[in-house]
């Protein structure tokens, strides 16, 4: 589904990430594990196309996904949930979640469905504005989004920072669910404190180096 092969990158002519490689299989969840600033949303970044590779490749169902344009990452099917949320202020909850369906011009609703099923509480604040919510519920506006877009992949970077407990625990429960839709998922964390019972596998990330966690002895 998603690999990335000895990316190099670097911000401002400081490296962040260094020959990383990784890889997730078709319908798997997988953790990426780090302190803040060890490269987590700058290798999630990269995928989405918003930062250039210096060196190595990013392939998306074996074809080359970093030299596409940011844009074309919702046609195929790639959703994304930053760490801040980036929604639209002055728009309503439903109209952040429609922005990547406006953006790639499909007027099917279907997915849109869906999400209300899956999250039955978004879809009660639907008309209102995204700003009036907390940052919780603004966290699973913006997963809702990721959700409509991401058919075949999400990337959810930091999805239960700053959210009250409650709250982290329904995000848990909505990826938790993702499993039974064969979705493939990178999750980014701090610690191993809310994934755990849900990924595959986990890497972690040090200094913009990363290789494969041993689960078994984290636990």
């Amino acid at each position: 589904m998603l690999q990335l092969k000895n990316v190099s990158l670097s911000i401002q002519r400081t490296p962040i990430l260094r020959d990383v490689s990784l890889e997730i299989e078709t319908g798997t969840t997988v953790g990426l594990i780090g302190r803040n600033g060890a490269g987590k949303t700058t290798a999630m970044r990269a995928i989405m196309g918003l930062l250039p590779l210096q060196g190595g490749t990013i392939q998306f169902e074996h074809g080359a996904l970093h030299d596409k344009p940011a844009h074309h990452r919702a046609e195929l099917g790639i959703g994304y949930l930053p760490e801040d949320r980036r929604l639209v202020p002055h728009f309503t909850v439903e109209d952040n979640i429609l922005v990547s369906l406006w953006a790639t011009g499909n007027t099917d609703r279907t997915r849109l469905k869906w999400v209300y099923e899956l999250m039955p509480e978004i879809g009660r604040f639907a008309d209102r504005k995204a700003m009036s919510l907390s940052g919780g519920q603004q966290k699973l506006v913006a997963l809702a989004r990721a959700l409509v877009a991401g058919s075949n992949l999400l990337l959810l970077d930091e999805p239960f920072e700053g959210v009250a407990p409650a709250l982290a625990q329904r995000l848990m429960e909505v990826i938790g669910d993702l499993r039974q839709e064969h979705l493939s998922v990178l999750i980014s964390e701090s610690d191993y404190t809310h994934s755990e019972k849900v990924v595959d596998k986990v890497y972690a990330v040090e200094r913009g180096q990363v290789g494969l966690m041993d689960t078994k002895r984290a636990a």
